[in-house]
């Protein structure tokens, strides 16, 4: 089964009002207690055997921003990993990034180090729009990040979108769309703007200050997506990506078929031989855990077989080509007649021996997710 590799990176230099990730405002004194502490991890990972001795085809660096951290200190995690885990040799290696934290000196040493593929929180490229959610720069920091990148060697380039942002219009998503098709990257992600709990956006909803996203204008704006992206030759492989033939991101695949993956730094998730885990999600408490020589391990659940299948299922239909249900789950006969009913609501449709979600499907992901857990 293949196995993949998550570090997650919890330092950004501002928080943008819509995200509810784990993190830090990047500071010096974190991020080298953060480094000393991630070694750890991997370390201690590598003496227990958690891998068993596998290979990681997948090495994905997220955040956060990994690129608040120095290329330098970025290079010497990844040279930690491969020491002491089992990286192979053309394994996808990627790194999120924030378009004003990177220059021609850093991506290139990053991309000499072996990182491959590279992901830039581009959201939008009006500069109104990115003042509206936090962001201190505009579009033109997005076009001179991946001229860089392309400049120093990186040939897979992902741009990551939002819709449906509060002040965003639909003539404005156009010009966005147009301007990353520009751009040519290899791959394109399109997320539809939520208001997520503890945000500042959450905050400015319930004062009043903001609305709910407009669903309508979001459908209208993913049908656009869709359309412009298709057009440009960037197939959509999964319900909010796109990709040029031979670019899907492999290590999101691993989420969406099933497979296994590892992961390490403050609030990192894993899922290995049947077991799903976190780490505690407090870098103090994080770095105290490894200090005192134990995994940060904050929750660890024991899957059923027909749990993992079932969300093995429910992650495959997030694919435009769907998904085969396992075993375990065509001789549940209460999950088969749910599947039936979705069919008959016309949310999922059957092709090739394959289930898969149907346009109206795709609009209610959640609500079929919710149907078939």
């Amino acid at each position: 089964m293949p196995l993949g590799l998550y570090i997650h990176v919890p330092f950004c230099r501002t928080r943008c009002h819509f995200c509810a990730f784990y993190l830090q405002i990047h500071r010096e004194d974190r991020g080298r207690d953060y480094l000393v502490s991630l070694e750890r991890e991997v370390r201690l990972h590598a003496a227990v055997g958690t891998l068993r001795g596998r290979t990681l085809e997948t090495v994905y660096f997220g955040g956060g921003t990994p690129t608040a951290l120095s290329p330098e200190q970025l290079l010497g995690i990844l040279g930690t990993v491969r020491r002491h885990l089992n990286v192979q040799g053309r394994a996808e290696i990627t790194i999120e990034a924030h378009p004003d934290t990177v220059t021609h000196a850093g991506l290139r040493s990053l991309w000499e180090a072996g990182f491959n593929r590279i992901s830039f929180g581009a959201q939008s490229m009006d500069e109104q729009e990115l003042l509206q959610v936090g962001r201190r720069t505009g579009g033109r920091h997005t076009v001179a990040a991946v001229e860089l990148a392309r400049r120093v060697g990186f040939g897979n380039i992902n741009l990551d979108l939002i819709y449906g942002l509060p002040g965003q219009t639909l003539e404005s998503w156009r010009t966005t769309l147009d301007e990353t098709v520009a751009l040519a990257p290899t791959h394109v992600s399109c997320y539809a703007f939520t208001i997520e709990p503890h945000t500042r956006f959450a905050v400015d909803l319930h004062r009043g200050d903001i609305r709910e996203p407009d669903a309508t204008l979001q459908n209208s704006m993913e049908e656009e997506a869709a359309e412009r992206l298709t057009k440009a030759g960037l197939h959509r492989y999964e319900i909010s990506n796109y990709a040029r033939p031979g670019y899907a991101c492999a290590h999101n695949l691993l989420y969406w078929t099933g497979a296994e993956y590892l992961g390490l730094g403050p609030s990192a998730q894993s899922f290995l031989d049947g077991y799903r885990f976190g780490n505690v999600e407090d870098l103090a408490a994080y770095s105290s855990a490894l200090a005192a020589g134990r995994l940060p391990i904050q929750e660890r659940e024991s899957l059923s077989l027909r749990q993992q299948q079932r969300e093995a299922f429910i992650f495959g239909l997030r694919r435009t080509d769907g998904t085969r249900p396992g075993s375990a789950l065509t001789e549940d006969h209460e999950w088969a007649i749910r599947v039936e009913h979705l069919l008959s609501q016309g949310l999922l449709e059957k092709r090739d021996g394959r289930l898969r979600l149907t346009p109206l499907g795709i609009r209610f992901a959640d609500t079929v997710a919710a149907e078939l857990i």
